[in-house]
């Protein structure tokens, strides 16, 4: 019996195979070494002597149509058409022929494309939706992703970092970005509950599902004004109770605001993968630039760049000098926010990769 042909349908993604260039198609699995050959420019030889070199620019993530048809154009004039985008949102163009690496970057720099993010530098900044999207942001992470980038441009193009440093973003503690183990992450924070529109519940909201959304059971039914009640005590702010209770909405422009969290890392080379930990508790949205958080981060890093050894990452730099001394030597205010009482006893079970093999 002939097998069927397979049958297309629009569940799920297409198999990743079908766009990858001929040459990584060929030598899949075979790669023998790479090297940086520059901030943003890197080299694969495989095993058969095959090279591909690759060339990596930044992206702001939420693309225009124009700024998506100009990387395609791109790759069509220089790579066959093929691109990729990494994990971070850098566009990487990929080529099989070194003369082809030198007129591809031009057209990026004529372009006004930043090329770099290879080697002991800053990530391109991943980042959830913020303000032009998401209804329970506490900051704009598209905006703080401009300004970061602005100012610490030069350590993705140019200059060099004792390691790799990941920037994140996260519009709001639910951390749609996963930003809980990067180097240097911003946090939106909410400091005020919700506020209760008891005229408009009963129209725009299920009670129970309402009460059900709440992961601390912080919400409770008022059947005196037919709506829901808080519980402040128990209240995160985390804004969960929005989504499906418009009625709830948890914005407000004076007291959201952001926290920086720092030292995390998902790599087990030399230590085990950290979740990061809280530097600095709270910090004013101030758009459109951002000045006083965007001071914050450069004097992290540049403390960080002064004080780490070589291909020391910055919670393993933190860990060894002490948090007592990152405090000092940044100048940043160890606050009452910063005193973990949560205790549990998988930190004990040396459960971590580094340990069991």
């Amino acid at each position: 019996m002939s097998e069927l042909p397979q049958r297309q349908t629009d569940i799920g993604p297409p198999h990743y195979e079908q766009f990858l260039p001929p040459v990584i198609k060929k030598n899949y699995g075979k790669w023998k070494y790479h090297e940086q050959l520059g901030p943003g420019h890197m080299v694969h030889v495989s095993e058969s002597g095959d090279k591909l070199w690759t060339v990596r620019v930044a992206s702001p993530r939420l693309l225009s149509t124009d700024t998506i048809k100009d990387i395609c154009d791109i790759a069509d004039a220089h790579c066959d058409g093929y691109l990729r985008f990494t994990t971070r949102h850098n566009v990487e163009f990929m080529v099989d022929d070194e003369s082809k690496v030198e007129p591809l970057m031009k057209e990026l720099k004529d372009k006004g494309f930043m090329i770099g993010g290879i080697g002991p530098r800053i990530s391109n900044v991943v980042h959830t939706q913020g303000w032009v999207h998401c209804h329970s942001a506490a900051t704009d992470a598209s905006g703080l992703v401009k300004v970061l980038m602005d100012d610490l441009g030069e350590y993705f193009t140019t200059k060099s970092l004792p390691n790799r440093v990941r920037l994140a973003v996260a519009c709001c503690v639910n951390m749609c970005g996963a930003v809980h183990c990067s180097d240097i992450a911003l946090v939106g924070v909410h400091k005020t509950p919700p506020r209760i529109e008891h005229d408009k519940v009963k129209n725009l909201c299920e009670i129970p599902s309402t009460i059900a959304s709440c992961p601390t059971s912080a919400i409770s039914p008022d059947p005196q004004n037919k709506s829901v009640k808080i519980k402040i005590e128990k209240c995160m702010y985390c804004g969960n109770c929005y989504s499906v209770c418009p009625a709830m909405p948890i914005a407000d422009p004076k007291n959201d605001g952001i926290a920086i969290v720092i030292g995390g890392k998902v790599s087990n080379l030399r230590s085990n993968p950290k979740f990061s930990k809280l530097a600095v508790p709270w910090l004013p949205n101030t758009p459109p630039r951002w000045t006083e958080t965007v001071a914050a981060v450069r004097k992290i890093l540049e403390t960080y760049e002064a004080g780490a050894k070589k291909h020391e990452r910055l919670g393993e730099w933190v860990e060894r000098i002490g948090w007592e001394k990152f405090f000092k030597v940044t100048g940043l205010e160890f606050t009452l926010q910063h005193v973990d009482d949560f205790t549990f006893a998988r930190e004990t079970w040396r459960m971590a990769a580094t340990f069991k093999w």
